[in-house]
């Protein structure tokens, strides 16, 4: 039995060799993706335009594969083309090249300036490549590639694919590609040669030659003209004859005198360091056949001044220091600090001295004559707590100078250098500066920048404050240098406020809600300041009333009417509606005016006196107070009386904080009967007042009446005929008026009779000049620098802008309006992203590199000066090419006026390098002489010296091409091509050769 089973057990052991292996499943992969991505057959098409690869638009398909374990990247690279006509993808012949081929002899976009390397080297216009994976190591050994070779050889004899495929080997920073093409009876190989150094025998044309005509080996005897282009490229580096036209920043005009406070205003621009480190000079002999001109190791007549083609190229600083980045960077780090001011600068002096005996404090205060009077106010506290402030400060540590910081002072409040005897004359003068300004400037769209940006108008102090901020903390030593600016900038609002001086440099009127917060801030303390100022005024002069009550004729009469909810007589007689509600920013017309009115310390008991007596005696006997003038021709319903317009309160202005945290106060409220009903008496303040003041006004008037001013459209009158037979009008409270429980019949029924000069004040300007002063004084460094940001940003926007209008560059204008786009979406948001508003820095520093890297090249090529001429339009062309795009032809070549610069240039430089540091600076001036009048035909300017023009070039690049029959002489001509890499430590060979496969 078991001898039986020996044969069974031999038949599994039977090898399958129709399984496929690694290397089949990856041609067959291979296959796969050339399918999928349609590259089958010959998709032949029209010659690519001249310096089409350049300006046209490459397409990129990766996919990946393996071979085992193996990860490899294949990608398709193609020029995305216009479609062809229907005629050219029907006209292929049988017998026709592949494109590829036809490209290999294209001479339109020899050396192009940006392009993938095998384009340069080969000139095709579609190829496919296969590396290794981005982790994998190189392919190396020498049987890898030339399985590779074959996997990629087999896949397109399969498929017909008619487009080249290569294989990158070596490691990847040496570029070497092997590939293929093959077409109908016809195939290209790719081969490539990378050495270190350059073989001495193959250091010029000659050498090259012969290596292009052994490894075509052509059989016929009188060889077909070789066709040979020749690229030699010059490096400029020294620039030192040209100096950098950034002027170095004068730290002693900071602070120099006159001059001093106006610096503070300027923000800096421009490179510190030469934003372009390099001239690249192509001299290119694009057409020429073997015979014509002479290269060996002997002679040369390749003359860069006889080029025919001369282009050029600038290499950029990689990220140059620039001063306006510069100040922008440094600013927004301040946003990250976490210090307050006081830890900053050390404990206040006021808390050293005082912590002794503060278990006594409360009994001092209770103590009438220990201390004077004078000595409480605030004014003098402030005042006695700078000086200690200065005192314990030492002067080694005082970030700020006194110096600095009187022209920082001097700049933010130039009204405070006026004499104290004419104060009031620099009050008028602020008044007018804050209100007038520029109008030919406000006009225009970069003064209202600062509503996209949240900031602050150009001319007012915040914007001013921004700026010396950002100043002080880049020359003036830090977030220590901030915290001093700002605890004197907070002194200062305290003094202003205790002693009725108006803070310069702020539009008058309520805080204007499209600016930044601590500009509204500001503006609410000049708010209180002039209601504060009115209502000292008010006191003084008692007898005044009709003075003020004529001048609010004046302004009633001259505005519209229909904005505050109230008509003016004439507006009253077109019988115009107006809201029944006040908006805040109703008032904002009136703020300006000096009618503000307090409780002058009235009693209850005064106020009840005088109720009793209007009801007693009637309306007869209730004197009329607070009348500004009759409404019109209206007269009581109740009398014959005119019906009076009282002299009333303005509303509160408010801030965006303080309007947010009443809208959650009143949204807490819920929706509920009671919370509607709570809520509509807290908004009813201000109506209550009103009523109060028209009351006084109106003896004996009615809830109709008071209707009839405040909300003409809640009382219809209609045409209706009397008992006797007449057509009269009468009126009435609208159906709203009438609902049971309705707020105005609440208020008009529990209103007082009292004018507005003694009701209680609806805007406590003094406790809300402490809430300002409070919010300012517990700001940190780093809550200032958030508030100002967006001030920065503007004031570095109008900066670029200014200086982008000198040099008029597209691409910067272009720039700036996203960065101001992008800037404008961040900073509306309520709590910006500071991480994206780094970004908003980041491109207008770009911008700042571009401005800077435009003069560079307008002075290095002379614009400007007189003696340019006729050539200056051209010369400006030129240097605005530079900038944007990679290469830039210059038109005349070397006898160009662009050409001739940079012959001047280049000898310049070699005259330089040729003598010491010593002699270079005592022949420089006279080189540049030397070289202005000279013309372009000057090959040596310096006379019988022998130092040669241009340096050895940096890098030459050579291409041969021929189209010759391989491998025998009945054989199809078919392109040959051979593209030379000259360098000092590069020498490459690419070759494309092609031969007949019909019967080989």
């Amino acid at each position: 039995m078991a001898a039986d089973s020996d044969p069974e057990s031999e038949v599994f052991e039977i090898t399958d060799f129709t399984t496929a292996s690694e290397w089949e499943r990856f041609v067959s992969r291979v296959e796969e993706v050339l399918n999928d991505w349609k590259l089958i057959g010959n998709n032949s098409s029209k010659p690519p335009e001249k310096g089409e690869y350049t300006s046209g638009t490459w397409e990129e398909k990766t996919q990946d594969i393996n071979f085992a374990d193996f990860k490899f990247s294949v990608t398709h690279h193609c020029l995305k083309q216009e479609s062809e006509e229907g005629e050219g993808k029907e006209e292929p012949e049988e017998d026709a090249f592949p494109t590829a081929m036809q490209d290999l002899l294209c001479m339109n976009n020899d050396f192009p300036p940006r392009a993938h390397c095998l384009v340069r080297w080969y000139g095709m216009r579609e190829f496919v490549v296969i590396s290794p994976g981005a982790n994998c190591e190189a392919i190396i050994s020498e049987s890898k590639c030339n399985l590779l070779l074959s996997s990629i050889s087999i896949s397109l004899a399969n498929t017909g694919c008619q487009v080249p495929m290569f294989v990158q080997i070596q490691q990847k920073w040496r570029r070497m590609y092997h590939g293929e093409c093959q077409g109908l009876g016809v195939r290209t190989d790719f081969e490539m040669v990378h050495l270190r150094k350059v073989p001495s025998q193959y250091n010029h044309l000659s050498g090259l030659l012969d290596i292009f005509k052994s490894k075509i080996g052509c059989p016929l005897t009188p060889l077909p003209p070789i066709n040979i282009a020749i690229r030699f490229t010059y490096v400029l580096q020294d620039w030192q004859q040209y100096s950098w036209p950034q002027q170095p920043p004068d730290f002693d005009a900071l602070l120099g005198g006159e001059v001093g406070g106006v610096e503070f205003g300027k923000l800096p621009f421009g490179a510190c360091e030469d934003p372009i480190s390099e001239l690249h000079l192509a001299t290119t002999w694009p057409h020429l056949t073997e015979g014509i001109v002479v290269d060996n190791d002997v002679y040369s007549d390749l003359d860069p001044l006889q080029a025919p083609h001369w282009s050029v190229r600038v290499r950029k600083a990689d990220s140059p220091t620039c001063l306006l980045g510069d100040f922008l960077t440094e600013f927004f780090k301040l946003c990250s600090k976490k210090e307050s001011t006081e830890e900053i600068l050390g404990r206040g002096p006021v808390e050293e001295e005082g912590k002794d005996d503060i278990s006594h404090a409360l009994s001092k205060l209770t103590e009438p004559t220990a201390v004077p009077i004078p000595k409480l106010s605030v004014s003098n506290m402030v005042h006695s707590a700078r000086k200690r402030i200065r005192r314990h400060r030492r002067v080694d540590e005082s970030p700020l100078s006194n110096d600095v910081l009187n022209s920082i002072l001097l700049y933010l409040f130039p009204d405070a250098a006026v004499d104290k005897s004419s104060s009031e004359n620099s009050e008028t003068k602020a008044s007018q500066l804050n209100t007038d300004g520029k109008p030919e400037e406000k006009e225009s769209d970069d003064y209202n920048l600062y509503n996209q940006l949240k900031s602050a108008p150009s001319d007012s102090l915040t914007y001013r404050l921004a700026l010396c901020v950002c100043l002080v903390n880049f020359y003036h030593g830090g977030v220590r240098a901030v915290a001093h600016l700002w605890q004197e900038f907070v002194l200062e609002m305290r003094y202003r406020w205790e002693n009725n001086y108006l803070v310069y440099g702020l539009a008058s009127g309520p805080p204007d809600l499209r600016c930044c917060l601590l500009h509204q801030k500001l503006q609410m303390l000049n708010c209180c300041i002039e209601r504060k100022r009115a209502r000292d005024d008010g006191r003084k002069t008692a007898e005044g009333g009709k003075e003020r009550e004529r001048g609010r004729e004046r302004k009633v009469s001259g505005s519209t009417g229909t904005e505050n909810g109230r008509l003016g007589p004439e507006s009253a007689e077109m019988g115009r509606e107006v809201s029944p509600g006040k908006s805040w920013d109703s008032w904002s017309d009136s703020e300006g005016e000096d009618e503000f009115f307090e409780c002058l310390s009235d009693t209850e008991e005064m106020k009840e006196a005088a109720s009793t007596d209007g009801e007693k005696g009637g309306a007869k006997v209730a004197k009329p107070e607070g009348r500004l003038h009759p409404h019109g021709k209206l007269t009581l319903l109740n009398s014959q009386e005119p019906l009076y317009i009282p002299v009333t309160q303005e509303p509160a202005p408010m801030t965006e904080d303080l309007l947010e945290e009443q809208s959650e106060v009143l949204a807490k409220l819920g929706t509920s009967a009671e919370g509607a009903h709570l809520r509509a008496r807290m908004q009813s303040a201000c109506l209550l007042s009103d009523m109060e003041s028209f009351k006084a006004a109106n003896p004996g008037c009615t809830l109709e009446d008071f209707v009839r001013w405040y909300s003409p459209r809640d009382y219809v009158e209609e045409e209706v005929v009397d008992e006797n037979g007449d057509t009269v009008v009468r009126g009435d409270l609208s159906a709203r008026m009438k609902i049971p429980g309705n707020m105005w019949m609440e208020a008009w029924a529990t209103a007082k009779t009292t004018p507005a000069r003694r009701q209680r004040r609806l805007f406590d300007d003094t406790k809300e000049a402490e809430k300002v002063l409070h919010y300012l004084a517990v700001q940190k460094p780093a809550d200032l620098t958030r508030h100002l940001l967006p001030c920065i940003l503007h004031a570095a926007i109008l900066k670029e802008k200014e200086e982008e209008s000198v040099e008029d560059i597209l691409s910067a204008r272009k720039a700036i309006q996203q960065a101001t786009s992008h800037a404008s979406k961040l900073l509306r948001h309520p709590s910006p992203d500071y991480k994206k508003l780094e970004d908003v820095i980041t491109q207008l520093i770009a911008v700042e590199t571009v401005i800077a890297r435009s003069r560079s090249l307008k002075a290095k090529f002379g614009i400007g000066k007189a003696e340019q001429g006729d050539n200056a339009e051209d010369l400006e062309r030129f240097v605005s090419s530079l900038l944007e795009e990679p290469e830039v032809s210059v038109i005349g070549a070397g006898r160009g006026p662009a050409g001739s610069i940079i012959h001047k240039l280049f000898v310049s430089a070699q005259r330089l390098a040729d003598y010491s540091s010593d002699e270079a600076a005592l022949l420089a001036p006279l080189d540049e002489d030397t070289g202005r009048g000279g013309g372009a035909d000057d090959k040596k300017p310096m006379g019988g010296a022998s130092v040669p023009d241009f340096p050895p070039p940096a890098g030459r690049e050579i291409l041969l091409r021929t189209c010759v029959p391989r491998p025998a002489p009945y054989s199809k001509a078919l392109p040959q091509r051979l593209f030379c890499v000259l360098m000092r430590e590069d020498f490459r060979l690419a070759g494309a050769f092609s031969s007949d496969t019909s019967f080989f």
